[in-house]
């Protein structure tokens, strides 16, 4: 009996012997930690999570499959995968706000580079998007994934999902604060409803704000005639203006800022920090305010935009009426 045993442990040892062994593992269950990646248009750079790979054994190697339409199951429009230029810093170089003062010595580490709008990491699993994401169509796509390690081969439908929305506007910009009153020539102030402030993004090109004060009635100050000035030694658009001049026109005080954010950093003058605060004057001439007769206008505000892109920054004086070329003086 102790011999029939024997030859039996002996055979099914042999057999398990014969038996290819596995090796490592590839879980049926690895996943996104949120199965919705979205993608933010125009954003300088937004990743995904990598794969979380539930146990499985690295390295891995993942490949994104039949990305497509969720609604229709149409293969995904041609712009994820066509080549658009793009700004980026040369590899191993960073903006030093301290010592990246001038237009030329942003430029000497810049470049235009082609990329297209996302990319996959192989190894990771992570989805990237940069800059001409701006030129993805709105929508909710879906793709497969195969996934690779030395246990084999496997393939997960639907595995997740990427939606190209635009981005908040508190993604776009921060508005700090905004203040508005009226002064006489004796520098007697009245508070006055605080502007209505707005930032449209006209789109993605460049690193420009349109800056533009307005009346009521939307129509806008001339900063070219004088009809905004600045007041006394305070902050305004200039001196946050690190790059280039400001341009002035008959509507709009123009900055082209080169770097986001705008502006870089809160001005401090060593005795007072102001923030990101911009302070102007629409003197008496230029300007009536209800209720408040041969008084000046003194907007103040504060914001800061997040991304590049080309912006018009409105700021609305709700009780004023703008004087077109201004008033003639006292009794004409």
């Amino acid at each position: 009996m102790k011999r029939i045993l024997v030859l039996i442990l002996v055979g099914a040892i042999a057999f398990l012997s014969c038996e290819k062994i596995q090796e490592g593992f590839l879980s049926d269950t690895i996943r996104y930690r949120d199965s919705v990646i979205y993608a933010k248009r125009g954003m300088t750079l937004s990743v995904s999570d990598r794969i979380i790979a539930d146990g499985s054994t690295p390295p891995f190697k993942f490949k994104m499959v039949n990305l497509r339409d969720k609604a229709t199951g149409d293969p995904a429009p041609e712009e994820f995968f066509t080549e658009y230029e793009v700004e980026v810093f040369k590899d191993g170089m960073t903006f030093d706000a301290a010592t990246d003062t001038t237009v030329a010595l942003l430029n000497a580490k810049r470049e235009l580079k082609r990329m297209t709008p996302m990319e996959f990491n192989e190894v990771s699993g992570q989805v990237s998007f940069n800059r001409s994401s701006a030129n993805l169509p709105l929508g909710e796509y879906v793709f497969d994934l195969e996934a690779s390690n030395r246990w084999g081969t496997k393939f997960y439908e639907s595995f997740a999902e990427i939606h190209v929305v635009d981005p908040t506007n508190d993604e776009l910009y921060e508005l700090s604060s905004t203040q508005n009153n009226a002064s006489t020539a004796s520098e007697v102030f009245t508070s006055l409803s605080a502007p209505r402030f707005s930032v449209t993004k006209l789109s993605n090109d460049g690193a420009r704000v349109i800056l533009k004060i307005v009346d009521k009635n939307g129509n806008a100050f001339n900063p070219a005639a004088g009809e905004i000035i600045k007041r006394g030694d305070r902050p305004m658009f200039e001196t946050y203006a690190k790059f280039n001049e400001v341009i002035v026109t008959d509507t709009a005080m123009i900055c082209d800022f080169e770097v986001a954010p705008f502006p870089l950093a809160p001005y401090n003058d060593g005795v007072t920090d102001w923030g990101w605060l911009h302070y102007y004057r629409i003197p008496s001439q230029y300007v009536i305010i209800d209720g408040q007769p041969n008084s000046a206008a003194n907007p103040a505000f504060s914001y800061q935009i997040k991304m590049e892109g080309t912006y018009v920054v409105e700021v609305k004086m709700m009780e004023t009426t703008r004087i077109a070329g201004g008033a003639p003086p006292m009794g004409e």
